[in-house]
């Protein structure tokens, strides 16, 4: 995933419809959904 603010990250764990936790390697953070800034790639 990539995200505007944060870069490239991955994603380590999902719940279902209401966030994604993302590592950035620097930091994880959870994100919640709606997802506007996170792109799949």
């Amino acid at each position: 995933m990539s995200h505007d603010k944060y870069g490239l990250g991955l994603v380590i764990g999902v719940e279902e419809d209401v966030a994604v936790l993302v590592d950035f390697g620097t930091e994880k953070l959870r994100i919640s959904a709606p997802y506007p800034k996170l792109f799949r790639l």
